[in-house]
Protein backbone atom coordinates (compact mmCIF):
# COMPACT_ATOMS: atom_id res chain seq x y z
CA UNK A 1 0.00 0.00 0.00
CA UNK A 2 2.89 2.16 0.75
CA UNK A 3 4.79 2.04 -2.32
CA UNK A 4 1.08 2.85 -4.25
CA UNK A 5 0.67 5.61 -2.35
CA UNK A 6 4.37 6.87 -2.42
CA UNK A 7 4.07 6.53 -6.69
CA UNK A 8 0.53 8.29 -6.74
CA UNK A 9 2.00 11.17 -4.55
CA UNK A 10 5.10 11.65 -6.31
CA UNK A 11 3.46 11.57 -10.06
CA UNK A 12 0.01 13.36 -8.73
CA UNK A 13 2.46 16.04 -7.10
CA UNK A 14 4.56 16.77 -10.15
CA UNK A 15 1.20 17.16 -12.34
CA UNK A 16 -0.49 19.02 -9.42
CA UNK A 17 2.53 21.58 -10.00
CA UNK A 18 2.35 22.01 -13.33
CA UNK A 19 -1.24 23.06 -12.95
CA UNK A 20 -0.53 25.61 -10.20
CA UNK A 21 2.02 26.89 -12.59
CA UNK A 22 -0.19 27.16 -15.68
CA UNK A 23 -3.09 28.79 -13.39
CA UNK A 24 -1.06 31.06 -11.24
CA UNK A 25 0.63 32.37 -13.89
CA UNK A 26 -2.70 33.44 -16.61
CA UNK A 27 -4.32 34.74 -13.35
CA UNK A 28 -1.05 36.46 -12.60
CA UNK A 29 -1.14 38.23 -16.39
CA UNK A 30 -4.95 38.88 -16.23
CA UNK A 31 -5.46 36.34 -18.74
CA UNK A 32 -7.81 34.24 -17.24
CA UNK A 33 -9.75 33.80 -20.55
CA UNK A 34 -7.63 31.17 -21.21
CA UNK A 35 -8.66 29.05 -18.22
CA UNK A 36 -11.19 27.47 -19.54
CA UNK A 37 -9.13 25.71 -22.38
CA UNK A 38 -6.73 25.12 -19.75
CA UNK A 39 -9.08 23.30 -17.68
CA UNK A 40 -9.94 21.46 -20.91
CA UNK A 41 -7.06 20.05 -21.71
CA UNK A 42 -6.11 18.92 -17.92
CA UNK A 43 -10.07 17.38 -18.29
CA UNK A 44 -9.43 15.35 -21.14
CA UNK A 45 -5.70 14.13 -19.99
CA UNK A 46 -6.99 12.89 -17.16
CA UNK A 47 -9.73 10.70 -19.19
CA UNK A 48 -7.26 9.30 -21.16
CA UNK A 49 -4.81 8.43 -18.52
CA UNK A 50 -7.60 6.74 -16.31
CA UNK A 51 -8.81 5.23 -19.67
CA UNK A 52 -5.06 3.86 -19.97
CA UNK A 53 -5.40 2.41 -16.44
CA UNK A 54 -8.67 0.76 -17.44
CA UNK A 55 -7.85 -0.65 -20.89
CA UNK A 56 -4.82 -2.18 -18.97
CA UNK A 57 -6.62 -4.01 -15.61
CA UNK A 58 -9.88 -5.23 -17.70
CA UNK A 59 -8.33 -5.81 -21.12
CA UNK A 60 -5.65 -8.42 -19.83
CA UNK A 61 -7.92 -10.38 -17.61
CA UNK A 62 -9.37 -11.90 -21.12
CA UNK A 63 -5.82 -13.35 -21.96
CA UNK A 64 -4.77 -16.70 -20.68
CA UNK A 65 -2.41 -17.14 -17.66
CA UNK A 66 0.91 -17.57 -19.54
CA UNK A 67 -0.14 -14.49 -21.56
CA UNK A 68 -1.05 -12.38 -18.88
CA UNK A 69 2.28 -13.00 -17.24
CA UNK A 70 4.03 -12.14 -20.53
CA UNK A 71 2.27 -9.23 -20.71
CA UNK A 72 2.26 -7.60 -17.05
CA UNK A 73 6.57 -8.84 -16.93
CA UNK A 74 6.83 -6.61 -20.75
CA UNK A 75 4.56 -3.78 -19.19
CA UNK A 76 6.77 -3.50 -15.74
CA UNK A 77 10.33 -3.45 -17.68
CA UNK A 78 8.59 -0.67 -19.64
CA UNK A 79 7.09 1.46 -16.59
CA UNK A 80 10.64 0.90 -14.82
CA UNK A 81 12.23 2.43 -17.51
CA UNK A 82 9.87 5.46 -17.29
CA UNK A 83 9.86 5.63 -14.19
CA UNK A 84 13.82 6.19 -14.18
CA UNK A 85 13.69 8.93 -16.71
CA UNK A 86 10.63 10.78 -14.74
CA UNK A 87 13.04 10.48 -11.75
CA UNK A 88 16.09 11.60 -13.08
CA UNK A 89 14.55 13.94 -15.90
CA UNK A 90 12.53 15.81 -12.58
CA UNK A 91 15.53 16.00 -10.47
CA UNK A 92 17.92 17.94 -13.26
CA UNK A 93 14.73 20.14 -14.57
CA UNK A 94 13.15 21.07 -11.35
CA UNK A 95 15.07 24.26 -11.00
CA UNK A 96 13.89 25.13 -14.57
CA UNK A 97 10.38 24.05 -14.93
CA UNK A 98 8.35 27.14 -13.86
CA UNK A 99 10.55 29.32 -16.80
CA UNK A 100 10.06 26.29 -19.18
CA UNK A 101 5.95 26.26 -18.55
CA UNK A 102 5.51 29.99 -19.02
CA UNK A 103 7.59 29.72 -21.94
CA UNK A 104 5.23 27.04 -23.60
CA UNK A 105 2.22 28.86 -22.28
CA UNK A 106 3.11 32.23 -23.80
CA UNK A 107 3.79 30.59 -27.34
CA UNK A 108 0.10 28.92 -27.07
CA UNK A 109 -1.53 32.16 -26.03
CA UNK A 110 -0.19 33.62 -29.20
CA UNK A 111 -1.28 30.78 -30.94
CA UNK A 112 -4.96 30.27 -29.89
CA UNK A 113 -7.31 27.95 -27.99
CA UNK A 114 -6.48 24.92 -29.83
CA UNK A 115 -2.62 25.53 -28.73
CA UNK A 116 -3.79 25.88 -25.22
CA UNK A 117 -5.45 22.77 -24.78
CA UNK A 118 -2.40 21.47 -26.25
CA UNK A 119 -0.24 22.75 -23.95
CA UNK A 120 -2.12 21.74 -20.71
CA UNK A 121 -3.16 18.02 -22.23
CA UNK A 122 1.05 17.34 -23.02
CA UNK A 123 1.92 18.76 -19.97
CA UNK A 124 -0.14 16.80 -17.31
CA UNK A 125 -1.28 13.70 -19.69
CA UNK A 126 2.78 12.68 -19.37
CA UNK A 127 2.65 12.23 -16.45
CA UNK A 128 -0.60 10.89 -16.21
CA UNK A 129 -0.13 8.04 -18.43
CA UNK A 130 3.11 7.48 -16.50
CA UNK A 131 1.51 7.26 -13.33
CA UNK A 132 -1.45 4.71 -15.21
CA UNK A 133 1.11 2.52 -16.45
CA UNK A 134 3.40 2.34 -13.14
CA UNK A 135 0.79 1.93 -11.00
CA UNK A 136 -0.77 -0.83 -12.86
CA UNK A 137 3.05 -2.52 -12.80
CA UNK A 138 3.25 -1.96 -9.15
CA UNK A 139 -0.05 -3.21 -8.00
CA UNK A 140 -0.01 -6.36 -10.25
CA UNK A 141 3.56 -7.05 -8.76
CA UNK A 142 2.33 -6.01 -4.98
CA UNK A 143 -1.33 -7.75 -4.95
CA UNK A 144 -2.72 -9.46 -2.42
CA UNK A 145 -6.20 -9.90 -3.12
CA UNK A 146 -7.27 -6.90 -1.00
CA UNK A 147 -7.72 -3.18 -2.28
CA UNK A 148 -5.09 -1.85 -0.07
CA UNK A 149 -3.02 -1.13 -3.19
CA UNK A 150 -6.01 0.68 -4.60
CA UNK A 151 -6.51 2.29 -1.70
CA UNK A 152 -3.04 3.58 -1.76
CA UNK A 153 -3.05 5.35 -4.59
CA UNK A 154 -5.79 7.23 -4.52
CA UNK A 155 -4.92 8.67 -0.89
CA UNK A 156 -1.94 9.27 -2.84
CA UNK A 157 -3.40 11.43 -5.34
CA UNK A 158 -5.82 13.42 -2.92
CA UNK A 159 -2.62 14.03 -1.07
CA UNK A 160 -1.16 15.55 -4.07
CA UNK A 161 -4.10 17.49 -4.97
CA UNK A 162 -4.05 18.96 -1.87
CA UNK A 163 -0.68 19.96 -1.38
CA UNK A 164 -0.79 21.34 -4.97
CA UNK A 165 -4.00 23.51 -3.76
CA UNK A 166 -1.73 24.42 -0.50
CA UNK A 167 1.44 25.31 -3.11
CA UNK A 168 -1.21 27.43 -4.91
CA UNK A 169 -2.61 29.28 -2.26
CA UNK A 170 1.20 30.16 -0.52
CA UNK A 171 -0.18 28.42 2.75
CA UNK A 172 3.05 26.16 2.21
CA UNK A 173 6.04 25.93 1.14
CA UNK A 174 8.43 23.19 0.80
CA UNK A 175 12.33 22.64 -0.70
CA UNK A 176 10.92 20.86 -3.65
CA UNK A 177 14.74 19.77 -4.74
CA UNK A 178 14.70 17.63 -1.37
CA UNK A 179 10.77 16.37 -2.01
CA UNK A 180 11.82 15.36 -5.54
CA UNK A 181 15.41 14.00 -4.47
CA UNK A 182 14.15 12.07 -1.25
CA UNK A 183 11.20 10.73 -3.30
CA UNK A 184 12.84 9.97 -6.10
CA UNK A 185 15.04 7.52 -4.45
CA UNK A 186 12.22 5.63 -2.75
CA UNK A 187 11.02 5.06 -6.03
CA UNK A 188 13.55 3.97 -7.69
CA UNK A 189 13.74 1.25 -4.62
CA UNK A 190 10.09 0.26 -5.51
CA UNK A 191 11.26 0.30 -9.20
CA UNK A 192 13.66 -2.15 -8.60
CA UNK A 193 11.17 -4.68 -6.98
CA UNK A 194 9.18 -4.09 -9.86
CA UNK A 195 11.43 -4.56 -12.10
CA UNK A 196 12.54 -8.48 -10.42
CA UNK A 197 8.91 -9.27 -10.52
CA UNK A 198 8.42 -8.34 -13.89
CA UNK A 199 11.48 -10.28 -15.06
CA UNK A 200 9.46 -13.38 -12.71
CA UNK A 201 6.08 -12.88 -14.77
CA UNK A 202 8.35 -13.99 -17.94
CA UNK A 203 9.58 -16.88 -16.54
CA UNK A 204 6.62 -17.90 -15.44
CA UNK A 205 5.27 -16.85 -19.30
CA UNK A 206 8.09 -19.29 -19.86
CA UNK A 207 9.63 -16.05 -21.96
CA UNK A 208 12.88 -16.98 -19.89
CA UNK A 209 14.53 -19.75 -18.52
CA UNK A 210 15.51 -20.02 -14.79
CA UNK A 211 12.01 -20.36 -13.08
CA UNK A 212 12.78 -23.34 -10.70
CA UNK A 213 16.49 -21.98 -9.92
CA UNK A 214 16.25 -20.28 -6.66
CA UNK A 215 18.45 -17.66 -5.06
CA UNK A 216 17.27 -18.39 -1.38
CA UNK A 217 13.98 -19.68 0.50
CA UNK A 218 13.09 -17.56 3.93
CA UNK A 219 9.26 -18.61 3.31
CA UNK A 220 9.76 -20.20 6.81
CA UNK A 221 11.37 -17.31 8.42
CA UNK A 222 9.14 -14.39 6.73
CA UNK A 223 5.61 -16.55 5.50
CA UNK A 224 4.37 -14.59 2.94
CA UNK A 225 0.68 -14.28 4.86
CA UNK A 226 2.29 -12.73 7.77
CA UNK A 227 1.72 -9.20 8.40
CA UNK A 228 5.33 -8.43 8.12
CA UNK A 229 5.70 -10.49 4.63
CA UNK A 230 3.00 -8.84 3.80
CA UNK A 231 4.54 -5.23 4.98
CA UNK A 232 7.42 -6.10 3.44
CA UNK A 233 5.77 -7.15 -0.27
CA UNK A 234 3.44 -4.11 -0.19
CA UNK A 235 6.34 -1.84 0.27
CA UNK A 236 9.37 -3.22 -1.65
CA UNK A 237 7.40 -5.51 -3.70
CA UNK A 238 10.07 -8.17 -1.93
CA UNK A 239 9.93 -12.09 -2.39
CA UNK A 240 10.67 -14.46 0.36
CA UNK A 241 11.64 -17.41 -1.85
CA UNK A 242 13.47 -15.49 -5.39
CA UNK A 243 14.59 -16.81 -8.49
CA UNK A 244 18.36 -16.65 -8.69
CA UNK A 245 17.40 -14.06 -12.40
CA UNK A 246 14.93 -12.42 -9.65
CA UNK A 247 18.02 -11.44 -7.92
CA UNK A 248 20.60 -10.71 -10.16
CA UNK A 249 18.28 -7.74 -11.79
CA UNK A 250 17.31 -6.11 -8.67
CA UNK A 251 21.02 -5.99 -7.65
CA UNK A 252 22.17 -4.61 -11.24
CA UNK A 253 19.64 -2.55 -11.33
CA UNK A 254 19.32 -0.51 -8.11
CA UNK A 255 22.80 -0.40 -7.01
CA UNK A 256 24.20 1.61 -10.02
CA UNK A 257 20.43 3.65 -10.56
CA UNK A 258 20.79 4.74 -6.88
CA UNK A 259 24.19 5.49 -7.01
CA UNK A 260 23.96 7.76 -9.78
CA UNK A 261 20.68 9.21 -8.73
CA UNK A 262 21.93 10.50 -5.41
CA UNK A 263 25.45 11.65 -6.98
CA UNK A 264 25.79 15.67 -6.62
CA UNK A 265 24.17 17.65 -8.96
CA UNK A 266 24.96 21.27 -7.63
CA UNK A 267 21.47 21.95 -6.41
CA UNK A 268 21.85 24.75 -3.64
CA UNK A 269 20.23 25.06 -0.67
CA UNK A 270 17.52 26.77 -1.10
CA UNK A 271 16.10 26.56 -5.17
CA UNK A 272 14.06 24.14 -5.06
CA UNK A 273 11.74 25.72 -2.64
CA UNK A 274 8.33 26.98 -3.45
CA UNK A 275 8.51 30.64 -3.01
CA UNK A 276 5.84 33.60 -3.57
CA UNK A 277 6.26 35.70 -6.50
CA UNK A 278 8.95 38.41 -6.55
CA UNK A 279 6.72 41.32 -4.89
CA UNK A 280 5.35 39.02 -2.49
CA UNK A 281 6.20 39.27 1.05
CA UNK A 282 9.50 37.45 2.21
CA UNK A 283 9.77 34.47 5.32
CA UNK A 284 11.18 36.92 7.98
CA UNK A 285 7.99 37.68 9.37
CA UNK A 286 5.93 39.60 6.82
CA UNK A 287 2.50 39.04 6.96
CA UNK A 288 1.23 37.13 4.05
CA UNK A 289 -0.11 38.45 0.79
CA UNK A 290 -4.18 37.29 0.28
CA UNK A 291 -3.05 36.99 -3.64
CA UNK A 292 -2.67 33.69 -5.06
CA UNK A 293 1.43 32.81 -5.12
CA UNK A 294 3.11 30.98 -8.04
CA UNK A 295 4.82 27.40 -7.16
CA UNK A 296 8.25 27.44 -7.82
CA UNK A 297 9.59 24.11 -9.24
Amino acid sequence: MFSNYLIALREGLEASLVVCILIAYLVKTGRTDALRPIWTGIGVAVLIAMGFGCALEFGSQELTFRAQEALGGSLSIVAVGLVTWMVFWMRRTARHLKTELHGRLDTALAMGTGALVATAFLAVGREGLETALFVWASVHAASDGTPRPLVGVALGLATAVLLGWLFYRGALRINLARFFTWTGGMLVVVAAGVLAYGFHDLQEARWIPGLTHQAFDISDTVPPDSWYGTLLKGVLNFQPDPTVLQVTVWLLYLVPTLALFLAPVGFGSGKGKVKAPDDAPDDQGSRPSTAPRTPQA
